[in-house]
């Protein structure tokens, strides 16, 4: 699934520095979450960043958005190949 960012948002500006997707920009009144772009970090962390950073926890999973771990990869893996995706860090 992707994520969403809910009325709940405080516009705090932590969570868009920390998608490695580009996946998150300002709204009209709060933060959003582009779900083609949104793959819940797979490919770069074990979690997903902007819900480790947010203060006030409204980032849950969107259930408009539904997706397997597998497609989530296979997402990534396109918006790496596109040159949006930060390539994942060499261990």
């Amino acid at each position: 699934m992707a994520l969403m960012i809910t009325d709940a948002c405080i516009n705090c500006d932590v969570c868009e520095p920390e998608c490695p997707n580009s996946a998150i920009s300002p709204g009209e009144d709060y933060y959003v979450i582009d779900p083609a772009r949104c793959t819940e970090c797979v490919g770069h962390f074990d979690t997903p960043q902007c819900v480790e950073v947010c203060p006030v926890d409204c980032i849950p999973l969107d259930p408009d958005v539904v997706e397997t771990p597998g497609q989530l990869q296979e997402k990534y893996r396109g918006l790496v190949e596109a040159g949006i995706a930060r390539p994942p860090k060499v261990r």
